[in-house]
């Protein structure tokens, strides 16, 4: 009989851990800085370009730079930055934008967030191999 795949628990603790910061950061900063369907999201903009940076930087860092590490990557890629990115919150706020009819502003917020968004992860991974280089 097939066994079934073992789950490191420390692996997902470090997800957990990393996942409950990333939510709450997400959602304290959008309470903060709330938007309706006629203005640009900045909140959420912010965070996706921020999270995709520090995601670029991290991945980098702990892929090239850093000894590895069972824990790492799952903590801050898979658990602080993809709860503390809010693509799914972009998907709906596009969705608000093109329900009331504001396709301009709509296709420039989906624009922007994909192209800075990988803008963004390029830099943190280019700054993480020049720091590499220097020292």
């Amino acid at each position: 009989m097939p066994r079934l795949a073992e789950f490191d628990r420390r692996e997902l603790a470090a997800i957990f851990a990393g996942g409950a910061l990333g939510a709450l950061a997400r959602v304290g900063i959008t309470q903060l800085f709330p938007s309706g369907a006629a203005s640009w999201p900045w909140a959420v903009f912010a965070i996706n370009i921020s999270g995709a940076f520090v995601l670029g930087y991290f991945v980098t860092q702990l892929q090239e730079r850093l000894p590895l590490s069972s824990y790492r990557r799952p903590l801050i890629g898979t658990g602080f930055c993809g709860t503390l990115t809010t693509f799914s919150t972009m998907q709906l706020e596009l969705f608000k934008m093109a329900m009331s009819h504001h396709y301009g502003l709509a296709a420039a917020y989906a624009g922007a967030s994909i192209a800075l968004g990988y803008l963004a992860v390029f830099t943190a991974t280019a700054l993480v191999r020049r720091i590499r280089v220097i020292r």
